[in-house]
């Protein structure tokens, strides 16, 4: 009996293997702005952080509304301020890798930037007990060499088709309307938790969430949402 059970599982896994009928990870080495997706789920995603308060901030406001999020981080920020990434992720967020010091990837090296992706990875895994899968690069610029590093190291590169310019310095008003005009099913959209200048982007998603929530979206990690579809639409 134990051994049908044994074949039986083992031909169960093999038919996953072969029909799957859903993604459940990111592709290594793909490039991903959107997901093609008929359900109203849409991923909210974080750059720069953590921020000493600005990070719990959005939490509390993610909180409140059953709201799942993704934050990519940068090392030398996490190594300051572990203590919010370690509250986002036992909250059920998920990290992202965005580099150790955020450089301008086109004025460094291949080899700088290896250094960047581990140093931070190496972080980011100390905190989530998990080998971190997603990639954003620094100002959504990478050359191509560097793209064919971050596959190699097992990553999925992250972008976004809805850009709510909250780094900018621009209103509340600003941010809600580029997020409640382009934002639709399978979205990413991009804000910052970490912005050098005065910070509207909480005070935005307190007029964000409620009415994408009023309009039926949910909001979900980025692995999450690319569990919706076998592949990405405009992947580079």
């Amino acid at each position: 009996m134990r051994r049908i059970k044994r074949t039986a599982l083992l031909l169960f896994a093999l038919l996953l293997a072969l029909f799957p009928w859903r993604a459940s990870a990111a592709t290594e080495g793909a490039v991903y702005r959107r997901v093609s997706t008929e359900e109203k789920v849409i991923a909210l995603t974080f750059d720069d952080g953590p921020h000493p308060r600005v990070t719990y901030e959005v939490l509390d406001l993610l909180a409140a509304y059953g709201a799942k999020a993704t934050f990519f981080v940068i090392g030398k920020n996490l190594e300051e301020y572990g203590e919010a990434a370690e509250r986002a992720v036992s909250e059920g967020h998920e990290l992202g890798n965005h580099t150790y010091t955020h450089p301008h990837l086109s004025g460094i090296g291949v080899g700088s930037f290896e250094g960047e992706l581990t140093r931070n990875g190496a972080l980011i895994e100390g905190v989530t007990g998990e080998r971190c899968r997603l990639f954003r690069p620094p100002e959504g610029s990478c050359r191509s060499e560097m793209l064919a590093l971050v596959g190699q190291c097992g990553y999925a590169t992250v972008l976004w088709d809805v850009d709510t310019r909250d780094w900018s310095g621009i209103g509340t008003a600003a941010i809600v309307k580029n997020v409640l005009q382009n934002a639709r099913e399978g979205s990413i959209v991009l804000f910052h938790d970490y912005v050098g200048r005065e910070c509207h982007t909480v005070a935005a998603l307190k007029e964000i969430l409620p009415r994408l929530s009023a309009a039926g979206y949910r909001f979900v990690t980025v692995s999450e949402l690319l569990s919706y579809s076998a592949s990405a639409s405009d992947v580079e």
